[in-house]
């Protein structure tokens, strides 16, 4: 009679852990099958919502796209052409800028911008283009037929500044990331971070409809404001460091972030840097 009660407890033990253990497995499976429905699901819904985002996104910054910028199917890039589609303006929106430049300068000078020095933009050949374009779009996860307006914008500004193109493109790589609407907590905006209400009379002297989110009036007052401040200092490296808003003998490495992009941009499209 013990032996018989003793078997029966084990039995029943027994049969309870195998109740739980059936439960659990029960539990694991179910959870685990809701898990790769979700995966499968989202891997089929995110690259067309990534998709729909886009054409959203570019359906807004095309209403910003001057009509300067391009007059046809073709557009220029110094002495070059090259296709790029007309009504593309701009720029996938990632991370926050990472600085504030021009924060902490006051009022430049607003001198007329210097006459277009011959050979001053080094001319860009097709392919070269097309790296640089392939580059930006990857990178910074920039719409590709966006890019063609923001390269030619650029480069044209770049002439009239006399300034290398590259490190222009480096800049707005490091202030902004290529965010038109771009926006830092001491009120830095567009592509370059322009400090809005401390330049607001060089967006008035662009005509009607320039203001800072507007992606080609930005890179001109931007690229206005940088020239003034290598002119200012003397250098680029100076230059870099008045852009930013450093007062001090550092610019908390801003410069030679900028310096490092403009290497990278000139790498992957084969450009040959100019000497500054």
């Amino acid at each position: 009679m013990p032996d018989a009660s003793v078997a029966g407890l084990l039995r029943q033990s027994a049969q309870g852990v195998h109740h739980r253990l059936a439960e659990w497995s029960r539990i694991c499976c179910t959870y685990l099958g809701i898990a790769v429905i979700v995966t499968i699901s989202m891997s089929l819904a995110l690259p067309g919502l990534r998709d729909q985002a886009l054409h959203v996104h570019k359906a807004l910054l095309t209403a910003l796209a001057p009509s300067s910028v391009t007059s046809g199917p073709l557009a220029e890039v110094g002495d070059l052409f090259y296709e790029t589609p007309p009504s593309a303006v701009a720029m996938a929106i990632p991370a926050a800028p990472t600085s504030h430049a021009t924060g902490f300068l006051g009022p430049l000078r607003s001198e007329l911008p210097p006459a277009p020095k011959k050979g001053s933009s080094k001319l860009m050949s097709n392919s070269q283009a097309e790296a640089l374009r392939n580059y930006i779009s990857r990178k910074y996860r920039v719409a590709y037929d966006a890019t063609g307006v923001l390269v030619n914008a650029v480069y044209k500004v770049a002439r009239e500044k006399d300034l290398d193109p590259l490190l222009l493109l480096a800049v707005i790589a490091i202030e902004s990331r290529y965010n038109p609407f771009a926006e830092s907590s001491v009120g830095a905006q567009g592509l370059m971070q322009v400090m809005t209400r401390v330049h607001k009379d060089k967006f008035e002297k662009l005509g009607d409809g320039a203001h800072a989110l507007d992606p080609v009036s930005n890179i001109r007052v931007g690229s206005t404001i940088l020239k003034d401040c290598i002119n200012r200092r003397g250098s680029l490296e100076g230059g870099l460091a008045c852009y930013v808003g450093a007062t001090g003998p550092s610019d908390g490495g801003y410069g030679a972030k900028v310096q490092a992009e403009r290497r990278r941009l000139a790498l992957a499209a084969g450009i040959a840097l100019a000497r500054d």
